[in-house]
């Protein structure tokens, strides 16, 4: 009987381990994102792809943060992770919304 607690506990440990891995890998994909959006600059008054460049960026991490918006609601609601999961979803969407409103300008 103690085996397959210990089994149990040690399988459920592993799927939350795997959920974390996964919402990691999701945040640092659109953090690269985000981080390309916010990065870019224009090179001068003749660069008329800067604005694109930048909104297709955060559109990207932003479209990326949503799918992690969904797994996290996923393991919060089935109690595998905590309310804390959803501090880096806000925070990456935030600065995406942000730098799509404020592109710069050509």
């Amino acid at each position: 009987m103690t085996e397959q607690r210990t089994a149990g506990a040690t399988l459920a440990h592993v799927v939350t381990a795997a959920w974390a891995a996964v919402l990691v890998g999701l945040h640092a994909l659109a953090g690269f994102f985000v981080l390309s959006a916010l990065l870019t600059r224009s090179e001068g008054p003749w660069d008329r792809t800067v604005t694109g460049t930048a909104r297709l960026m955060s559109g990207l991490g932003l479209a990326v943060e949503l799918l992690a918006l969904a797994v996290t609601a996923a393991g919060v609601n089935t109690g595998r992770l905590r309310r804390w999961w959803y501090a880096p979803v806000v925070a990456l969407v935030l600065t995406a919304l942000v730098r799509m409103v404020f592109a710069p300008r050509p």
